[in-house]
């Protein structure tokens, strides 16, 4: 099953981010470029550093210069996690592209990858609020809040888990279709954005 190769995946990126829990400690992704384990420990791993990076800018005294530098940079890595979970979804389109789908197959509310994307956000958000359980710094009243927490979303993980799983199965069996629609943000293109191709002018 795929959630279970992925969890694994983002638990390993997650805990190798925090070897040196640097954001731009450089990735070592230790999967060949043509797989979709590197394609998922890159996901994770972009996600792990964009969420430190939203750490950073949520620091109340930070100077608004480099706030600014965050904003731009959040905004590039969420680009490239947009870009890969486009990958991911190309990945799936070609492995399901000879299937033919049933007459009264349906489409489901989002592709495969974007629900792939929101299980490696659950990880981060599961990984981080353990290490709030396992504050000594802390009143017990915080760590049991924070255990209930972590219950909820380890019961989400496994929720989203086999809902992935089954709308995989249910695309390889026909009962489902693949229709994946790009992002097309526009707020980076110069294009499009009316404040980037305004400075043009």
């Amino acid at each position: 099953m795929i959630s279970s190769a992925a969890n694994k995946i983002f638990q390993k990126v997650i805990e190798d981010y925090h070897v040196y829990d640097k954001i731009d400690q450089p990735i070592e992704n230790p999967y060949g470029r043509e797989t979709l384990e590197h394609l998922l420990y890159l996901k994770c791993w972009i996600d792990t550093a964009q969420w430190h990076m939203e750490d950073v800018i949520r620091n109340p005294n930070i100077d608004p210069r480099e706030g600014l530098y965050w904003k731009r940079r959040i905004d590039r890595q969420n680009q490239e996690r947009t870009d890969t979970v486009e990958f991911i979804d190309s990945y799936y389109l070609q492995k399901f592209a000879d299937v033919v789908a049933l007459a009264d197959a349906k489409i489901n509310s989002e592709s495969p990858a974007w629900a792939i994307d929101r299980l490696s956000i659950l990880a981060l958000k599961i990984y981080h609020m353990e290490q709030e359980t396992l504050r000594s710094d802390v009143s017990k009243a915080h760590q049991d809040a924070c255990q209930q927490k972590l219950n909820v979303l380890l019961e989400q993980r496994k929720d989203l888990s086999q809902s992935i799983d089954e709308l995989l199965a249910d695309i390889e069996a026909g009962k489902k279709f693949m229709k994946v629609y790009k992002q097309m943000k526009m707020y980076n293109d110069p294009n499009l954005n009316p404040v980037l191709y305004g400075a043009q002018k």
